[in-house]
């Protein structure tokens, strides 16, 4: 029977087309079943969450219109999901934090949830609140899983649910649709985005940051931190309050307002959004929410994270996906969010979570120690955010290459917009750390950042807040260190500040050229930000020194940072002019190791490099279209703090060469000095 059974399964398999991403790669055929299989489990999973298509999975996902506290037309309703519990209170302002009958809640038959009725007077906009939770052999004070304003104490640090009720906040912008051909995102966090040594608010972002982002000429602003987290020092990233975003910035209205006001100018406004792991706090997170610490997270093993030291999600939960897909609409529709960067991705998709993991062949991928839940769970929320906005985007941080993740459900991927290009910044770190200058390889280069599946968009970049952060360098600091702070003025510059200004310059200008889908710049590191950042904690003495951006260095004309502020603007923009810049192919026109020479084209734009830190070239040739070339960016240029040794006023004719004429092809002949780039576009 099992050889019969065998049979048939590849007499099937034969006779049937294979799914899209297979057809794209077909080395992936021998593993066409097991992309079938995680295909089908999505399908079968949606089936059973939606009633076999009676609703939409957007109906699934609307729990904090159920949970949570709620004004009703009569008074007031709280529900929240505690399985283990026997008995809970609402405690708070309004009963002098004491347990009294007419707060306590009763369970809802025939569930797991708890429920009380309130009166309009029994609470009141701006109380403080919590539950009193009670269990077999235990108790706990806690805040409701559902809460979505939570603030702490000045004095006390102490976290507490707040009664949130004000006027309805009324949008200016209804119908935003984000700009795509190129994504260009600028990544910030709120808190650490002023010149002052203090946490910052959503209101001083939008007054002082987003003019600074649009002038620039980012059409995306990312922004980290939002969900509410307990310790201002984890950038974000151990969430306790989901649903919540984070009071140390200011109100819910006042996040709305930012994010209105960034739709007027045209701006996308992504949101870094942690469903990879939560933090491990019970009395602020979902830790023990009810004397079961797996009501929300894996058991065993699988229960801690062993390198964030969080909690894991379990994905097979249905009680579990309900709260992360009603998670993703509720920052959709309540905020206006575009769209979401996933945190995380590859700790979610493997047991190992990505640990110790080589990823050397496609058989990695797919050895059975893969979460399939955690899969699942992915493809149904890239499935619903789509439903919920059509145009909204969904990015994945994944280091390990999984194939399909920003392919379409239904060629067979996770559906992802786009993924990360994690081998950009691991790239050049190792260029800049592990080669001399003279050994710096045009083609390994070319290659390595266009270095992505075909079927996949991605989001190149240089460097994120990964590389920002104590214990890690930004490439200016590596590439400049500690001259940074003593030969940054102008005229006092040295010949390793010269260096580190050309080169931050072009390996910008580089990885942005060979995009597939979008660029990301993370706050600051376009002028060459000096400072790493290190979030007050009791090292450092609690102060807010480093955890902030200090916009006066590049606003300083006598400093060099506003050269490279300038030039980030101008590559921006010469990107941005030219017409479905995204749809253009990259084509290598010439590439030279020895002389260290690079020339590709998008477009109507060539793109050239001379890496060389010694060699400067005099009509130096490359065969292109005949016509007249004019140059529309110039690294070397005065403007940027180069020496201007070329006259970018000069139209470039192509010369005539018998040889290439049926090629239809003639000689472009360019001064290209030592460490410098240029753009030109035919005329």
């Amino acid at each position: 029977m099992a050889t019969k059974k065998s049979t048939v399964k590849s007499k099937e398999t034969a006779n049937s087309k294979s799914i899209g991403l297979v057809e794209n790669d077909t080395y992936l055929a021998p593993y066409e079943d097991a992309i079938r299989g995680r295909h089908n489990h999505v399908e079968w999973k949606i089936a059973q969450l939606t009633q076999n298509g009676k609703k939409k999975l957007s109906d699934f996902a609307s729990g904090y219109d159920y949970y949570g506290l709620h004004k009703t037309s009569t008074g007031w309703v709280f529900r929240e999901w505690l399985p283990n519990a026997t008995a809970v209170f609402l405690v708070g302002d309004f009963n002098q934090w004491k347990e009294q009958p007419e707060y306590q809640c009763h369970p809802i038959e025939h569930s797991e949830n708890w429920e009380v009725t309130l009166s309009e007077k029994a609470i009141k906009h701006g109380d403080l609140f919590k539950m009193h939770v009670y269990w077999n052999g235990g108790y706990g004070e806690r805040i409701p899983a559902w809460a979505t304003r939570v603030v702490q104490d000045r004095n006390t640090n102490i976290f507490s649910a707040q009664v949130w009720n004000p006027e309805p906040y009324k949008w200016r912008s209804n119908n935003f649709r984000p700009k795509r051909n190129p994504l260009l995102i600028y990544e910030c966090h709120i808190g650490m985005s002023q010149d002052a040594e203090k946490v910052g608010t959503y209101t001083e972002f939008k007054n002082n940051v987003l003019p600074r982002i649009i002038r620039d000429g980012y059409n995306c602003i990312q922004i980290m931190a939002i969900q509410e987290h307990p310790y201002y020092g984890s950038f974000g990233y151990h969430v306790s309050s989901f649903f919540a975003p984070s009071s140390r910035f200011g109100t819910p209205e006042e996040l709305k307002d930012l994010i209105d006001t960034a739709h007027e100018h045209g701006i996308t406004v992504i949101m870094d959004i942690v469903h990879s792991h939560a933090v491990k706090n019970e009395k602020e997170g979902l830790g023990n929410l009810a004397g079961y610490p797996n009501q929300y997270f894996y058991p065993g093993e699988r229960h801690v994270h062993p390198a964030w030291d969080s909690l894991c999600f379990d994905y097979g939960k249905d009680n579990v996906i309900h709260f992360l897909l009603s998670n993703c609409k509720y920052w959709l529709q309540e905020f206006h969010f575009d769209g979401f960067r996933f945190d995380g991705v590859t700790s979610m998709l493997y047991y190992s979570h990505g640990l110790g993991e080589a990823f050397t062949n496609y058989g990695d991928y797919f050895n059975g120690y893969e979460d399939d839940n955690a899969i699942c769970y992915l493809t149904m929320a890239n499935l619903l955010i789509h439903e919920v906005n059509p145009y909204a985007m969904t990015i994945a941080e994944e280091v390990s290459g999984m194939p399909g993740l920003a392919v379409a459900y239904k060629e067979g991927g996770y559906g992802f917009d786009y993924r990360m290009a994690m081998n950009i910044p691991d790239f050049w770190i190792k260029t800049i750390k592990g080669k001399r200058d003279e050994d710096w390889k045009p083609s390994t280069i070319f290659y390595e950042l266009k270095n992505r599946r075909s079927d996949e968009q991605t989001i190149s970049y240089c460097e994120s807040h990964d590389q920002a952060l104590v214990g890690d360098k930004t490439i200016i600091f590596r590439l400049i260190d500690a001259d940074m702070y003593w030969h940054f003025k102008k005229g006092d510059e040295n010949d390793l500040v010269h260096r580190g200004i050309a080169l931050h310059k072009m390996i910008r200008l580089a990885t942005l050229a060979e995009i597939n889908g979008g660029y990301l710049n993370f706050m600051g590191n376009e002028f060459g930000h000096p400072e790493w950042i290190d979030f007050p904690r009791e090292g450092n003495g609690w102060s807010y020194k480093y955890a902030r951006r200090q916009w006066n260095l590049v606003d300083n004309k006598d400093l060099d940072y506003h050269y490279l502020g300038d030039f980030d603007k101008a590559m921006l923009r010469v990107v941005e002019n030219e017409k479905e810049f995204n749809e253009t192919s990259v084509r290598e026109i010439w590439h030279n190791d020895n002389d260290q020479i690079l020339c590709f084209e998008r477009g109507e734009l060539i793109f050239v490099f001379n890496f060389s830190p010694v060699k400067s070239f005099t009509d130096y040739g490359f065969l292109v279209d005949p016509g007249c070339y004019c140059v529309v960016l110039d690294s070397d240029s005065k403007a940027f703090g180069g020496n201007g040794l070329n006259d970018d006023a000069i139209s470039h004719l192509t010369v005539h060469d018998n040889n290439y004429e049926l090629q239809h092809k003639e000689w472009l002949k360019l001064y290209l000095p030592a460490r410098t780039a240029l753009v030109l576009r035919k005329n």
